[in-house]
């Protein structure tokens, strides 16, 4: 008996040492974080990444030319480009429908592509700003005028959420890649209603801190109008079966950037179609520069470099890049020049 009682003081010596122990004896454990935040270590990270790559292999960038043929496939991309994004628009119509809402489909995606290009500014989060602020005020793109904070918000969320889950259940077409193929298929089980409800309403209150509309949300919850808890008891299908149309777009004007640069047998379209779906999600959901401007070149590169000529990789990582804000740009323009043509057209009659 006392052999088993003086085995038992170490484990209360111990027991103390636990985290409720430490917080109930009044001391604190230090906090590890970054000055400045997450998201611009990511980025210096990511841009020095590609920046490296692109001093090691200058020599060779500035070796490879473009021919007749391959401006005419990187103009082809700008057109895809453009189609994809009044695709993501047309998504987001059919995700406002799946949640109850009656939106107006031209407004709405002449509203979803000219708020796009605020992507670029500093913060990453104000083209969503912007859709939630639209939704909430006079003039709404929705038949029965200005929906609540909470239905906004979640209706921006869904979009974003069910793209790049879209674009993780086509990595697997790459192959096994060491399991990879597995874990990108997992967050499917994510749009069950069971976890579905539950994620968006922490993502809700996280993007209204964000948003400085916190007092609102919590209004609207207390008075009983709902968010996330809205949500139809149903999987999502058809708003992540246009997301996937939309990423199989963006990806055609990957893969036309590809055919540029005379690398499309390198690697099965298969292999391509992986890489660029794995990089292209880690360069939306990751919290880095703008866009996911040297994320998504960055894990590009650590995923198809070990087959690729590094240099050759590098330019069709660039060139993309070029061409999604050049389609960005165009279609906002084009969109905002079919505005001002409806307007004065009603004006005149």
């Amino acid at each position: 008996m006392a052999r088993s009682a003086r085995a038992e003081q170490p484990g209360r010596a111990f027991a103390g040492l636990t985290l409720p122990g430490l917080k109930a004896a009044g001391l604190r454990l230090p906090r590890l974080s970054l000055p400045g935040g997450l998201r611009p270590w990511i980025t210096c990270l990511s841009l020095g990444f590609v920046l490296a790559a692109l001093l090691g292999h200058g020599r060779q960038l500035l070796q490879l030319s473009l021919d007749a043929q391959g401006w005419w496939w990187l103009l082809l991309a700008v057109g895809l480009q453009g189609l994809s994004l009044l695709v993501n628009g047309l998504a987001w119509v059919v995700i406002l429908r799946w949640r109850g809402l009656r939106p107006r489909p031209a407004p709405l995606v002449s509203l979803y592509v000219s708020s796009n290009l605020r992507k670029y500014l500093p913060g990453g989060i104000w083209h969503l700003a912007a859709r939630v602020q639209a939704l909430r005020q006079e003039g709404a793109p929705l038949q029965d005028g200005p929906t609540g904070t909470a239905p906004a918000l979640v209706a921006t969320l869904l979009d974003p959420l069910l793209a790049a889950v879209a674009a993780l259940a086509l990595v697997p077409l790459g192959g096994w890649q060491n399991g990879l193929a597995v874990l990108c298929l997992l967050p499917l089980l994510l749009l069950h209603p069971r976890w579905l409800q539950p994620l968006l309403l922490r993502l809700e209150r996280q993007r209204a801190r964000q948003l400085g509309l916190s007092q609102s949300l919590e209004q609207e919850l207390a008075a009983g109008e709902t968010g996330a808890a809205a949500l139809p008891a149903i999987w999502p299908w058809g708003p992540l079966l246009v997301e996937l149309l939309f990423v199989l777009l963006r990806f055609a004007g990957f893969w036309a950037c590809v055919w540029a640069f005379d690398l499309q047998l390198s690697l099965d379209v298969w292999t391509w179609l992986g890489g660029f779906a794995l990089a292209w999600t880690v360069g939306l959901v990751v919290p880095g520069a703008p866009g996911g401007l040297g994320v998504f070149e960055a894990v590009l590169l650590l995923r198809l470099a070990v087959e690729l000529p590094q240099a050759s990789l590098l330019a069709v990582a660039l060139s993309y890049r070029l061409v999604v804000t050049l389609a960005d740009v165009l279609t906002a323009a084009l969109v905002g020049a079919d505005e001002r043509l409806a307007v004065s057209g009603r004006s005149s009659q």
